[in-house]
């Protein structure tokens, strides 16, 4: 489409658009001014048509237009309201070292991922390439109206521990080479991928005992056979490479602000810690699961609670952000023993920073499906996964982020149990009904709402985990409640941090994140009322300074992404070998 043609319909909808008072906007006006101004005389503009028109007007023709306009026509506002730009990649499948009976074993995905999942769906039309997932992604939220200026990167796909580091390390450099020419140059059509499964494709008739083989015995075939060669020459690359992709993205255009890196609690070590620092990583999901030791072994999970409370205490050491995964509902569970279990997340051993809330769910050709069958494993009904959900969601902390109830896989890979994906919301309705409701970070965010600075105050939440002393800052609304931006401050035992591990976080208070909500911003562009820009963050930041130096500690680091790294640099703090650092 040629925008310049389409100029004076652009113009009349988009006025149209900003004279609607935020109280009476509504999708149907919205495409009642559509049906009024048909593109052609009888067509509709689509949304990436009416993107492409605003860009055009604001940055070509000089035209003045209302950001709120960019805000009603982009699709789905929701997927950066928070404040950045979420990239979600996998990496490409790859044996697991786990031998959980509730996983899918789908040999096509990384381990249990299912390939109907739309991230999976994306991942393998890219034939899970890093550059192309990476690439087409920030396309694909542009070509809609979302900003991409601040990425968070998130790495999922089985046991990321268990790949090996040459993969790791080129999987993440092309993750940033993407985001390094975003917006400057596309090199997609250099990409050669592979097809790890050729051999398995050309082979789908193949007879076995007189019958025809399945085309998932035979690709089971091909990745038992290969193993750890399914990582090809042309997947490896070096850590000099990955740091200088890490300069670069200093001052792209696209920075990422963020990077999440998925994996099992038993893989953590010391040098797993250092490793993820080196890769550029702010953020860990593992997998909790359960904190009760005789449902794990019964789920054949590999590893318990100490494990847990191990990998969480060197994480939390590290200055890492911990995204627990946790599922009620596993066999051997009940009702009550997961609500009783929801509790110990609590206790100062775990205490993460933000979770995902798994109910179990029944995939065919899994160790739990054949439980199901014997009739020995029976998933909770409607009323008493409710019961579970209206009972947790109120006990967890206001410092932690609930940020998914129930997993978005598709209903159709779902043998029982439930398979409303909306389960969150329900919940929710309930809670209102009941006169609860949850205080967790993501159901108090102020997403698009305006904000009045008479209206902010200061919050301190202090809690004791087995690190040391934690405190959450936080700025919100007095009128209700919502939260603009938080800083977690972690001030660690002297006694653990006289010889830390890491000898640069070595008698060091840590900032482990900063996070201002709102919807994303580009990269030094200030706005009136958006909570990204009224210096929140740095006003966090200097009073974690504060707290630090009457506690003694007369050194803070901060566990920043490559992509804010400028930013610290402002606030006086120094690159260190892998942390910003700054003398107080």
């Amino acid at each position: 489409m040629d925008p310049k043609k389409y100029k004076a319909e652009f113009e009349l909808i988009f006025q149209e658009i900003s004279l609607i008072p935020d109280n009476k906007w509504s999708y149907k006006k919205f495409h009642k001014i559509l049906r009024n101004h048909p593109r052609d005389g009888s067509g509709i503009f689509s949304r990436n048509n009416l993107v492409e028109g605003y860009r055009y007007l604001s940055e070509v023709a000089g035209t003045e237009v209302d950001q709120k306009v960019l805000d009603r026509i982009k699709m789905r506002p929701t997927r950066t309201i928070s404040g950045v730009t979420p990239v979600t990649v996998l990496t490409k499948p790859f044996p697991c070292p786990g031998k959980c009976i509730f996983c899918p074993n789908d040999v096509r995905m990384p381990k249990s991922y299912l390939r109907d999942e739309p991230g999976a769906q994306r991942a393998e039309r890219n034939s899970f390439d890093p550059y192309l997932q990476t690439y087409n992604r920030l396309l694909a939220l542009h070509n809609i109206g979302h900003n991409t200026s601040k990425v968070e990167l998130i790495v999922l796909g089985g046991t990321w521990s268990f790949y090996p580091e040459s993969y790791q390390i080129w999987f993440v450099k092309r993750c940033f080479d993407a985001m390094n020419d975003f917006g400057v140059e596309d090199n997609r059509d250099k990409v050669k991928v592979q097809n790890d499964f050729e051999e398995a494709d050309k082979a789908p008739n193949r007879k076995i005992d007189g019958g025809r083989k399945s085309y998932n015995q035979i690709i089971n075939e091909v990745v038992h056979n290969k193993g750890k060669r399914l990582i090809s020459e042309t997947e490896m690359t070096t850590w000099e490479s990955l740091e200088s992709a890490h300069k670069l993205n200093e001052n792209a255009k696209s920075r990422c602000v963020g990077l999440v890196i998925e994996t099992r609690p038993d893989w953590i070590n010391e040098t797993e810690i250092i490793k993820f620092r080196r890769l550029g990583a702010t953020k860990i999901q593992i997998g909790i699961q359960s904190l009760d030791d005789k449902v794990m072994e019964l789920n054949k999970r590999g590893h318990g609670r100490k494990e847990t409370e191990n990998a969480i205490r060197l994480l939390r050491l590290g200055g890492f952000k911990v995204h627990a995964h946790w599922m009620p509902n596993l066999y051997g569970s009940t009702v009550e023993n997961d609500i009783l279990d929801y509790k110990r997340l609590w206790e100062k051993q775990i205490q993460p920073d933000e979770l995902k809330v798994y109910p179990t769910s029944i995939i065919s050709n899994t160790g739990l499906y054949d439980l199901y069958k014997k009739g020995e494993y029976k998933p909770y009904t409607y009323e008493e996964l409710l019961k579970v959900m209206t009972e947790i969601m109120p006990l967890t902390p206001r410092y932690c982020r609930l940020t998914r109830i129930v997993r978005d896989i598709p209903s159709t890979d779902i043998v029982a149990g439930n398979k409303l994906t909306n389960f969150r919301q329900i919940a929710e309705l309930e809670l209102e009904r009941t006169e609860k409701k949850c205080q967790c970070i993501r159901c108090r965010e102020i997403k698009g709402k305006s904000i009045s600075v008479d209206d902010l105050e200061l919050e301190k939440i202090e809690y004791t985990t087995q690190v040391g002393k934690e405190v959450f800052l936080s700025y919100k609304t007095k009128s209700e409640d919502k939260i603009i931006g938080f800083l977690r401050l972690s001030l660690p035992k002297k006694s653990l941090i006289n010889n830390h591990f890491i000898s640069e976080l070595r008698n060091s208070a840590m900032i482990r994140e900063v996070h201002v909500y709102g919807s994303v911003v580009d990269v030094g562009i200030k706005l009136s009322q958006k909570s990204q820009h009224l210096g929140i963050g740095t006003k966090l930041v200097k009073m974690a300074e504060k707290l630090a130096s009457e506690d003694k500690y007369h050194k803070i680091s901060v566990i920043s992404a490559i992509g804010t790294r400028e930013y610290y640099k402002k606030l006086g703090f120094e690159l260190g070998e892998l942390y910003m650092n700054k003398m107080i």
